[in-house]
């Protein structure tokens, strides 16, 4: 697990570290310590903690102007012992949401597995977002069926079409463009 870095062919558009907006700005990394883990496997250090013990996060752009933001996520979730949701929603998205962003685009390859607890961190987040959304877009299979069980796509928007998005030959912009796009088509059909 060691191995799996968050993606970094954005960097040169974005680094959260270097962004005063980011609730990871002027965090340093070390590509030689590794700090965290994940049952018992060290994961690689350019994860970002926000206060979850198995779930960690990476802001891989934001854009303030146009209010999103894509997030790649490592790690399993866990709500029910760790209460993943609310370290997620107080100390990564609502000072996000504070800074004019409403879009979240959620990647989720990395995500190992998912247990529920309850709803009130999902639908508070989407009630503030307004005119927002949020996608996860490539969660695995199984994954997807425990949202589905735990019926959080009232607030999330996944599976179907957001399963197989091949982001990583798009830029963000491109990426942010593709998810609108099947947004509208979801809300207005």
């Amino acid at each position: 697990m060691h191995q799996i870095e968050p993606f970094y062919n954005w960097r040169n558009l974005y680094v959260a570290a270097e962004d005063p907006k980011s609730p990871f700005y002027r965090r340093d990394y070390s590509e030689f310590e590794f700090t965290h883990a994940i049952y018992n496997y060290l994961i690689h250090p350019q994860w970002d903690d926000f206060g979850s013990s198995t779930l960690f996060v990476k802001i891989l752009y934001a854009d303030y102007q146009q209010g999103y933001c894509i997030l790649e996520l490592m790690g399993e979730w866990n709500d029910c012992l760790y209460n993943d949701i609310m370290f997620l929603k107080r100390n990564v998205i609502e000072p996000l949401m504070g800074n004019g962003i409403t879009k979240f685009i959620l990647i989720g390859e990395n995500v190992l597995n998912f247990h529920y607890s309850d709803d009130s961190y999902y639908q508070e987040w989407h009630e503030e977002l307004e005119d927002g959304w949020i996608v996860a877009i490539n969660f695995r299979d199984f994954v997807i069926r425990e949202f589905e069980t735990c019926r959080i796509n009232h607030y999330i928007a996944f599976g179907g079409h957001f399963t197989d998005i091949h982001w990583r030959i798009a830029l963000p912009d491109q990426l942010l463009a593709a998810i609108s796009a099947l947004m509208a088509l979801r809300l207005n059909p």
